[in-house]
C-alpha cells in the first residue's frame, strides 16, 4: 500500500515534466526515461501534472493514462503526487480519487481567480476536503502570480487549523520569503500544527527558503540534481556547501525561469541530457529560435566547465 503523504515531509519533489512527440501526442517512452532519469538523481518524490507538466492542455483521458503511467513506473519507490486543480469541482473529485486509487500519495489544489478574498478561498478548501471524503492528504499551492488568488499567512493558518488534510504548502509567492517566515512564526506562536514547506521558482530562491523554514523543493529544474544537493547540504549544516552548489547552476536557473519561455528552455536542456525524445511544448507562447538555442547552449557549455572544474 502506497503510503500517505504527511506534514513531515521534506527534500525534492520533482515536477515532472509532460513529454510528447513532434506530433503533439503523448511520449510515453519518454515517460519513462524521464521517470528513472528523476529517481536516479535522488529525488524524494515527483508530482505529476502540475502547471509545468502542461496538465491545463491534457485531456481526461490523457491526464489518467500519463498518472497510471508514470505511477506504475515509479512502483512505490517514491511518493508521487498529482495536481488535480480544476475549476469544476466534480472533475477535481474524478481525478482525486482516480489518482489515489493508481497509488497516488496525495493531490495538489490550487486556487483560482474567482476565489478573491481570504474567506472564498478558506471555504473553497473545506468544500474540496468535504468533497473529498475528508481522506486525501492535499497541497496547497501558493502560486499568485498564476492563479490570481493571493492568499494571507492568516488564512493559511486558518486552513492549516481546520482543515488537517491540508498537509504541506507548495510556496511560489513573488515577493514571499517573508511568508515562510511569517507561516512559521506565527504557527508556533499559535500552537498550529508544523505542515511541510517545499518550494517552487525552479529553485530561484531556494537557499534562503531554506534559510527561512522551507523543507525542500517542488519544482522541476532540469538538473533536479542540484536541488537535491543543495536540500542535502543544507539539512547537514553545510550551509555554505549549499550556496556553493547553487551558485554553479544559478546563470541557468535563472535562465529557465522566464515567464513563457522558461518551459521551453526546461525541455529542451532534458531533451540534450538525453533524457526526452523532444522538446515539444505543446501551444508554445515561444518556441526556441536559432539565437535562443545558441544562448542555451553557451549557458550549458560554461556550466559544464564549472562543474568539471570542480571535480
Amino acid at each position: 500500500m502506497t503510503a500517505l503523504l504527511n506534514e513531515k515531509a521534506t527534500g525534492v519533489y520533482i515536477i515532472a515534466a509532460t513529454p510528447f512527440l513532434d506530433d503533439d501526442s503523448i511520449d510515453f517512452d519518454s515517460i519513462d526515461t524521464l521517470t528513472d532519469f528523476y529517481l536516479e538523481k535522488g529525488v524524494t518524490g515527483i508530482t505529476i501534472l502540475g502547471m509545468m507538466g502542461e496538465a491545463q492542455k491534457l485531456s481526461a483521458e490523457e491526464s489518467k493514462a500519463v498518472m497510471d503511467r508514470v505511477i506504475g513506473r515509479v512502483n512505490g519507490r517514491v511518493p508521487v503526487v498529482v495536481g488535480v486543480s480544476n475549476t469544476d469541482m466534480d472533475k477535481l473529485v474524478a481525478l482525486s480519487h482516480s489518482a489515489m486509487e493508481s497509488g497516488a500519495a496525495g493531490v495538489m489544489v490550487a486556487p483560482f481567480a474567482a476565489l478573491d478574498s481570504d474567506e472564498k478561498i478558506y471555504d473553497y478548501y473545506v468544500a474540496v476536503d468535504k468533497a473529498l471524503g475528508g481522506e486525501i492528504p492535499m497541497i496547497y499551492q501558493d502560486f499568485p502570480l498564476a492563479t490570481k488568488a493571493p492568499i494571507s499567512v492568516d488564512c493559511l493558518l486558518k486552513i492549516i487549523r481546520d482543515v488537517p488534510r491540508v498537509v504541506m504548502l507548495k510556496h511560489e509567492d513573488w515577493p514571499g520569503l517573508y511568508k515562510i517566515t511569517e507561516l512559521r512564526e506565527k504557527s508556533e506562536e499559535q500552537n498550529i500544527r508544523r505542515i511541510s514547506i517545499l518550494c517552487g521558482n525552479g529553485g530561484l530562491y531556494l537557499p534562503q527558503e531554506l534559510d527561512r523554514g522551507a523543507d525542500g523543493a517542488m519544482t522541476g529544474f532540469a538538473y533536479p540534481e542540484m536541488l537535491v544537493g543543495v536540500c542535502n547540504k543544507h539539512a547537514s549544516g553545510d550551509r555554505d556547501g549549499a550556496d556553493d552548489l547553487f551558485d554553479q547552476y544559478l546563470p541557468v536557473i535563472k535562465h529557465e525561469q522566464q515567464p513563457g519561455y522558461g518551459l521551453a528552455v526546461r525541455k529542451e536542456t532534458l531533451h540534450r541530457r538525453g533524457v526526452i525524445t523532444s522538446a515539444k511544448v505543446r501551444n508554445v507562447d515561444h518556441a526556441l529560435t536559432d539565437a535562443d538555442h545558441k544562448d542555451l547552449s553557451r549557458l550549458l557549455e560554461r556550466l559544464a566547465k564549472r562543474l568539471a572544474a570542480v571535480d
